[in-house]
């Protein structure tokens, strides 16, 4: 049976090259990066050239990179620390961010009693910037919290516009760009962003490693307490071969960024293109449909079928051996909507099924050819 795997916003496979460079660091330097001997040594000159190296493809310095175990703890560093230690009383989102923000800005409401304000969204999802912005002329002390690239419906956040809102409010910038690092160059020195979370398993690194970027000397305090690691942000033996693991895919996606970026826009273009020619009434959730405002990597896809047809959707492209979602990976098992769609689409949408396929450089037309025809004989059958 032909498997083809289209889920790539959920997790990437690893590049061969970041295989080999973690298997030869767990061979040659299992030392402990705190321990002072030459095992130790060893093991702290590549966690410190790893963050040198991470460092400079966004023009910021080593000391604002803090390796964590991925996009979920650096947002709730960044959030949780921002409301206790920053003197934040308000934070202002989308209903359309991933759930490791949501959650979280709904646990300080709750512990701490912060404002929750949410900035309006058009029928595409997009970011109302004159409702922010009066958001942010209200409010007292805020911090901003939008994701660069949404991770159900691709729509691109302008982080430099945001950026400048927040600079002129006095309110700090968060932003999730789990969805976008490894895919899009980011100046952090450029562009006013305080906080930004990233994850290696998105851009063909391992799991289980990410980092957060804090802005130089804006206060942030640790969540996790025990050595003095990361400069004390965060304790914990840093797992050097999954940090060596990240840098070098991170290396070779900025590397390739041109050439595989225009690879995989091309697969999207096509998709998009055989899915109108065979699937009458097919539709594109959000801006998805739309690259110069939606990333390249994804599309989501609302199709005509019967809402009782609806729930066999996901079981038949399984059975067919074609990995896609209904939404966030982080959701799976749940039976509720996407709550992205949620705040995007009405009820009579919402009961018909909509999916995401992501894409990478690891996929083909031909595999395209072939989601498109299951997809094409399950809507006519």
């Amino acid at each position: 049976m032909k498997q083809v795997y289209l889920d790539n916003a959920a997790t990437t496979a690893l590049r061969p090259e970041v295989i080999e460079r973690i298997t030869e660091v767990l061979r040659n330097n299992f030392g402990n990066a705190s321990s002072t001997h030459s095992f130790g040594r060893s093991s702290k000159a590549l966690l410190e050239q790893c963050r040198k190296n991470i460092a400079s493809y966004f023009n910021v310095s080593a000391s604002e990179i803090v390796f964590t175990s991925g996009g979920t703890e650096a947002d709730n560093l960044a959030l949780r620390s921002a409301v206790r230690d920053l003197g934040v009383t308000e934070i202002i989102t989308s209903r359309i961010e991933h759930h490791a923000v949501l959650h979280t800005a709904e646990q300080l409401q709750s512990e701490y009693g912060v404002k929750l304000n949410f900035v309006n969204l058009d029928s595409c999802g997009l970011i109302d910037y004159n409702h922010l912005e009066a958001l942010l002329t209200s409010a007292d002390k805020a911090v901003v919290s939008l994701m660069h690239i949404n991770n159900e419906i691709g729509n691109i956040l302008d982080v430099e516009h945001v950026g400048e809102l927040c600079q002129n409010h006095d309110a700090l910038f968060h932003t999730d760009a789990v969805q976008s690092i490894g895919h899009y160059k980011i100046d952090l020195h450029a562009i006013q962003i305080d906080f930004l979370a990233a994850s290696a398993h998105k851009f063909h690194g391992p799991k289980g490693v990410g980092f957060c970027y804090i802005r130089k000397e804006s206060g942030l305090k640790p969540l996790i307490f025990g050595g003095e690691q990361e400069r004390g942000y965060r304790a914990g033996t840093e797992a050097i071969h999954n940090i060596v693991g990240m840098d070098e895919a991170l290396k070779i996606a900025y590397t390739n960024l041109d050439d595989e970026k225009a690879y995989v826009s091309e697969l999207k273009t096509y998709f998009i293109q055989q899915l109108k020619k065979h699937i009458p009434g097919v539709c594109f959730n959000g801006g998805c449909e739309d690259q110069g405002n939606s990333t390249y990597t994804l599309v989501n896809v609302w199709l005509p079928i019967a809402p009782e047809k609806a729930p066999m959707l996901q079981f038949q492209l399984d059975l067919k051996g074609i990995a896609c979602s209904k939404g966030s990976a982080c959701q799976s098992g749940s039976n509720q909507q996407s709550h992205v769609l949620s705040a995007i689409l009405d009820e009579e949408q919402l009961n018909q099924p909509s999916v995401r396929f992501s894409f990478s450089i690891f996929n083909t037309k031909d595999e395209l050819d072939y989601v498109v025809d299951v997809l094409k004989d399950f809507v006519s059958s």
